[in-house]
């Protein structure tokens, strides 16, 4: 396992470091979605949330004071600005993560090229991983966590905001925000069965309503047996 710097100017091959040895290929490439970058890294929606009860506080107090419809809306609209701006610097934080990130799963290795500033490819050999899990929202986006082995230990400050939220003693890479989830934990699994490697196992479901691992695997593979 390694992490090291590059420049995305000179990738070989796009979001990797190196051209591939010989007999290694590219199973799937993707990046996480900046709405879900959004949502779930920058908190979003609980920082609108914040500034619409802040708004409605102002104007309930320019009301109080001079029970003034008109100047209690533009009271609160003062705000608007303000709320305006800081929603979209995190709207603007969580598309240069996506553009700037790139996860490659290969049939020996995960590779995770991230950094918005300092661009950092981090190589995760499938050696490594002692279990892996995925979490699935309502739109299908997946967060897939990696656990990995005691000796192999990734600073929490190189994988963020690549990483499961609050495992600090042990950091756990996750490719974070990936469309059709589903196929892509299910792509895993298959590598890490194929490259005599036990495969993953669950992990607890990283967010209220998401399903485990094994559920959805299970779910996927009834819906092709349906399809077929």
């Amino acid at each position: 396992m390694s992490a090291g710097h590059d420049d995305y100017a000179v990738e070989p091959i796009r979001g990797l470091p190196e051209q591939l040895p010989a007999g290694e290929r590219i199973l799937w490439q993707g990046a996480p979605s900046w709405s879900e970058l959004a949502k779930s890294v920058f908190h979003i929606r609980a920082v609108a949330l914040y500034f619409a009860v802040l708004m409605l506080w102002r104007g309930a107090v320019h009301w109080h004071d001079q029970h003034h419809a008109v100047a209690a809306t533009l009271a609160a609209l003062s705000l608007l600005p303000v709320c305006a701006f800081g929603l979209g610097l995190l709207a603007l934080l969580a598309w240069l993560s996506s553009r700037t990130s790139v996860y490659t799963v290969t049939n020996r290795r995960v590779v995770m090229r991230v950094g918005v500033a300092l661009p950092t490819a981090i190589n995760i050999p499938f050696k490594v991983i002692e279990a892996a899990g995925v979490a699935i929202n309502d739109t299908g986006a997946a967060d897939i966590p990696l656990t990995l082995t005691a000796t192999a230990r990734i600073p929490y400050s190189t994988l963020w905001p690549h990483a499961r939220p609050w495992r600090l003693r042990q950091p756990e890479p996750m490719l974070r925000g990936i469309p059709d989830g589903v196929r892509v934990a299910g792509l895993l699994r298959n590598a890490l069965h194929e490259a005599s490697l036990p495969p993953p196992s669950n992990v607890v479901a990283l967010r209220r309503g998401a399903k485990t691992y094994a559920a959805v695997i299970d779910s996927a593979e009834q819906g092709q047996t349906a399809a077929g």
